[in-house]
């Protein structure tokens, strides 16, 4: 019996197969024979309706929506598809506004930021709320903004909102939380030593000699000295000069404008700030003085990174000249150029995306093997700017190494190559887009441009403004450069590193050459 059925199921199996293969044979004889022999897979099938593709213009579905309240607060929005939205405050206060303070009260506030307030009793129960919502918070202080913000379910607006202000108004700033936050910057300041990436220690250190002792030259991160001078009373009193509503911007991106509007109107029109009433009086207003000069910092970098693959030891080297602030016209040329110059690492792979066609790719990385980095940065601020360019190499060639970055600093100031200037814009308006693409650097981007002047050039704003840079824009933006003195810093062995003057002097020269050292015994 069970033999006769075994028979009849594997009967039944090779009846179903031959129906397979006859259908499969069916499908192939109708989809490759028949009306279409001969036509090629780049050429459209005759009597087929051609598509229809979407077109990309750049141009924003929704535009950017301001409102400011009585109070001086200002709430922006930008509307996007989507289950979730990015909210924040931002705060006109940096490190920039510390001349009058011990340098490093940006540095506690961030940290100190979302642990306990008047409703929340500490930074755990601040957390489960938001989870609720699917939420995260996050602060960052630059030189002259900081920024709280909070993504979350679109739902949960309104407590996101009042937990924002209740952060931002009514911090509590225990004795114990703040004794954890220096440990917190004694831990940051090490580890900032410490890391082999010695950019953020150079990029401290360039503004220090760019601007030094004012504004934007004042340090980002807390000196070890300040650590224990900074306390409650401090807080309260720089908090109640710099956090009041007329230096705030409530920006979100992804709700409904006027609900945004409605929350701030709950939560921060008449909400009274934990220190007192604002002093407005108080605020430095200084405007950035660039004075050019030199930092220098001897260190053993032999020891930097161990392990089966080490790097090795290194000097570094970072020379800048002021550019332009964010405000003026300059600033997209000056974009332009710093995209044009890029660079990288020896190590770094890949096609004309990742930059390997900017200059310091060809003319120094390609060149130079000895090199193991070339990149270009430009730091813009509301009052100024730096051009800068990091190299880094073996400390015997530190020289060498700083008169190649001299001379593209003078080869800037020649012609740009047409298809050399289109490859920058191209890279810069993609760069810029698809970094829009992320809901919370749409957030940052609305945020910030309403703080400084009040409104937001949209995308396709910027990407007609950088379509238009010409090559006698890059020239002159380069010309006016190059007559500043510079700004120096350099980090690691320094035995080998050229005198301040002599880098001034190759930046005056026509070929950026250094001056030549004869010397009688090696």
């Amino acid at each position: 019996m069970v033999k006769s059925n075994m028979a009849a199921h594997m009967s039944r199996m090779r009846g179903w197969s031959r129906v397979q293969r006859c259908g499969l044979a069916v499908c192939r004889q109708y989809s490759s024979g028949g009306s279409y022999p001969n036509i090629s897979l780049s050429t459209p099938l005759p009597g087929i309706p051609k598509p229809v593709f979407a077109s990309v213009d750049g141009h924003e579905t929704h535009e950017t929506k301001i409102t400011t309240l009585e109070n001086g607060l200002k709430v922006t929005s930008q509307n996007k598809f989507g289950q979730f939205c990015t909210v924040g405050i931002l705060v006109n206060s940096g490190s920039r506004h510390e001349a009058k303070y011990p340098s490093g009260i940006a540095h506690f506030l961030e940290k100190l930021a979302f642990s306990s307030t008047a409703q929340f009793g500490s930074k755990d129960e601040i957390l489960l709320t938001l989870e609720k919502h699917g939420g995260i918070c996050d602060c960052q202080t630059s030189r002259d903004t900081t920024m709280y913000a909070v993504s979350a379910e679109v739902k949960g607006l309104d407590t996101v909102v009042n937990l924002l202000a209740d952060a931002v108004l009514q911090p509590r700033l225990l004795d114990e939380e703040i004794e954890m936050t220096r440990m917190a910057v004694r831990f940051e300041l090490e580890d900032l030593n410490m890391r082999p990436d010695p950019e953020p220690l150079l990029t401290e250190m360039i503004h220090a000699a760019a601007y030094r002792g004012n504004t934007v030259g004042l340090s980002r991160f807390c000196p070890a000295d300040n650590i224990e001078k900074i306390d409650r009373k401090l807080l309260h009193k720089y908090l109640q000069s710099y956090y009041c509503p007329e230096r705030m911007v409530l920006a979100g991106v992804g709700i409904e404008h006027e609900q945004l509007v409605q929350c701030a109107r709950k939560y921060l029109l008449n909400g009274k700030p934990v220190w007192g009433g604002s002093t407005l009086a108080n605020i430095d207003r200084s405007v950035a003085q660039y004075t050019g000069g030199i930092v220098k910092t001897v260190k053993d970098m032999s020891d930097v990174s161990l392990g089966p693959t080490p790097i090795p030891e290194l000097t570094h080297i970072m020379i800048g000249l002021e550019s332009c602030s964010f405000l003026e016209d300059d600033f997209i040329p000056i974009a332009v150029l710093n995209m044009m110059m890029g660079g990288g690492g020896s190590f770094s792979a890949g096609g004309p995306g990742k930059g390997m066609f900017t200059r310091l790719y060809l003319n120094v990385l390609n060149r130079h093997h000895w090199m193991y980095n070339a990149t270009s940065y430009h730091h813009s601020y509301e009052d100024s700017g730096l051009l800068c360019i990091h190299a880094s190499a073996d400390p015997r060639q530190v020289r060498e190494m700083v008169e190649i970055i001299t001379r593209e600093f003078i080869q800037m100031n020649g012609t740009a190559g047409e298809m050399e200037l289109e490859r920058a814009k191209t890279q810069l308006k993609s760069m810029l887009m698809m970094n829009l693409e992320s809901r919370p650097v749409i957030f940052e981007d609305v945020g910030r441009q309403v703080l400084a002047t009040g409104r937001r050039k949209l995308p396709h704003e910027l990407c007609d403004l950088i379509s238009n840079v010409t090559a006698s824009d890059i020239k002159r933006v380069t010309t006016k450069m190059l007559r500043s003195k510079p700004a120096v810093a350099a980090l690691g062995d320094l035995a080998e590193l050229p005198s301040y003057e002599d880098i001034q002097a190759a930046l005056t020269s026509k070929d950026g050459r250094l001056p030549r050292i004869y010397r009688l015994f090696r």
